[in-house]
């Protein structure tokens, strides 16, 4: 039924028409700004909602798929498309962005305008980021949703914007010069900057590496991989609370999608032969700023090192599929492991999104992020602070929750692979709970140490429907992940039986 709707290209372009429509308005009327951002935002969630129901998890082949000739003279396509791996995270960029409208609703008093706007646009960007089937419109999109976040954090960050800005913008930006490199390349060799042709082509060693390492840079920052995530917590610590949200919740995810899109089913051998530095990378990540985490004061800092300590099982569990493979568990093993990292992405986008929400309506009311200006919330906000012991409980990985469900998978697929390195992964269920229990802690529990704390009012009914929302998702997948996994099986186990085979 929904097979023959150009949904893909609604989910696309719906939001960015939506926020130039924003811009036109202006802010001569701000409350007729927000309903539009809200209804435009509302509609595009539904219209993503039949790529789910009309969905058949059957098959990996791609679906909705849109193509048309964009720059003929380069053979350039507007080539759109979704599987199980692309699906999930459309959704949840969809919802997101709802959630991102309802919490500048109140906040945001000043351009209110251009602030939506650029949230809708990016939303545009980022569906067509997991949309794009030609490497050349990928790029476009992995490009182009960079701007209204530089303006996001530019406009209405914190006192260090400009300079996390420029960070943010500058890492970013740099890294994806090399894949562009990588891309005109595989061009040049193929004839087609079809992503699918590209899984096809036959490339020697050296390629496979220098291409290899052309994605990692990318990617590497985009999630962002340690060494290079410094540009992270000052980049979340500056923006505004949507901006973080978006941040954490989606932007982190494209790093991961593209290893899966790219660098797995393009260069397998160079995937296999470097696998060894992905996996340092990821527990180092996973280890070492899990303690950096231990050490802020500052709430969104903390939770901005704890998303780079999650996202360390992301490649985890996507590069140690090679070591499983050599092992004679095989393919069942690697399929674990990159459903589970596909599963700790999409849970990771709930939990970070509420996590960087309730510091925000923290922040609404008192003005600061420092943990040592808080304590004894529980008594004036009972119902936030059971939110934020939920969602605590899940960013440690709790059973019943989101969290534990996507790291279980992983920390089980390692073992297949190397005992040690399971064991050194599995320390993120210590080092997380102590760092964020620690920050509940000192800043839900214990005496009241600030008289405008006892005064803060608890969470209104918008800010309630926010986080119920997100609550029922962390709780949902918890339970019951077994929608999300069978949606994405097929697709990974045909990525997993494409990089078994080797080009040499």
């Amino acid at each position: 039924m929904f097979a023959d709707w150009p949904l893909l290209s609604l989910l696309v372009w719906l939001p960015i028409i939506t926020g130039v429509l924003v811009l036109m308005v202006g802010d001569r009327s701000p409350q007729a700004v927000r309903r539009i951002s809200l209804l435009g935002s509302l509609l595009v969630f539904f219209l993503s909602l039949p790529l789910a129901f009309g969905f058949d998890a059957s098959t990996a082949s791609m679906q909705f798929v849109e193509r048309l000739p964009w720059i003929p003279t380069f053979h350039i396509d507007y080539f759109l498309g979704v599987d199980g791996i692309s699906m999930p995270l459309i959704l949840l960029t969809t919802f997101t962005t709802v959630l991102v409208v309802l919490a500048g609703w109140e906040v945001i008093q000043e351009k209110v305008a251009q602030y939506m706007a650029a949230f809708l646009i990016m939303e545009g960007m980022m569906v067509g980021t997991f949309a794009a089937l030609d490497a050349i419109l990928f790029y476009f999109f992995f490009e182009g949703m960079l701007i209204p976040m530089y303006l996001v954090i530019g406009m209405w960050g914190g006192p260090r914007r400009v300079y996390a800005t420029l960070k943010f913008f500058l890492y970013t930006f740099l890294g994806s010069v090399f894949m562009l490199v990588a891309l005109i390349y595989m061009y040049f060799k193929s004839g087609s900057f079809s992503v699918l042709d590209m899984h096809a082509l036959p490339l020697n060693a050296t390629e496979q590496t220098l291409i290899f390492l052309a994605f990692l840079i990318a990617f590497a920052v985009k999630i962002p991989m340690w060494p290079v995530h410094t540009w992270l917590p000052d980049a979340h610590v500056e923006a505004p609370t949507g901006g973080s949200v978006i941040l954490a919740a989606i932007m982190l995810k494209i790093g991961g999608y593209g290893f899966m899109r790219f660098s797995l089913p393009i260069t397998p051998d160079a995937s296999a032969a470097l696998d060894w530095l992905i996996i340092f990378m990821s527990l180092v990540a996973i280890v070492y700023i899990g303690f950096v985490a231990l050490v802020q004061s500052d709430m969104k800092k903390l939770v901005a090192y704890s998303s780079i300590s999650h996202m360390g099982f992301v490649t985890l569990g996507m590069f140690i599929v090679f070591m499983i493979m050599q092992n004679p568990v095989g393919e069942g093993g690697a399929s674990l492991a990159l459903e589970g990292a596909m599963v700790q992405m999409v849970s990771h986008g709930f939990i970070s999104a509420a996590m960087f929400l309730a510091i925000g309506v923290l922040y609404d009311r008192m003005h600061t992020r420092e943990i040592s200006a808080y304590g004894g919330v529980v008594n004036s906000m009972p119902w936030f602070a059971t939110f934020v012991v939920l969602f605590a409980m899940a960013n440690v990985g709790l059973p019943g929750t989101s969290g534990f469900v996507g790291e279980f998978m992983v920390i089980l697929a390692s073992f297949k692979a190397n005992f040690w390195i399971a064991l050194i992964a599995a320390l993120t269920l210590i080092i997380g709970a102590a760092y964020t229990l620690w920050m509940v802690k000192r800043v839900i529990f214990g005496e009241v140490r600030h008289a405008e704390v006892a005064r803060m009012p608890d969470v209104n009914a918008r800010e309630f429907l926010i986080m119920a929302s997100l609550a029922f998702f962390v709780i949902l997948l918890g339970v019951w992940p077994d929608p999300l996994a069978h949606v994405m099986h097929a697709s990974i186990d045909n990525l997993v039986h494409h990089i078994a085979q080797s080009k040499l």
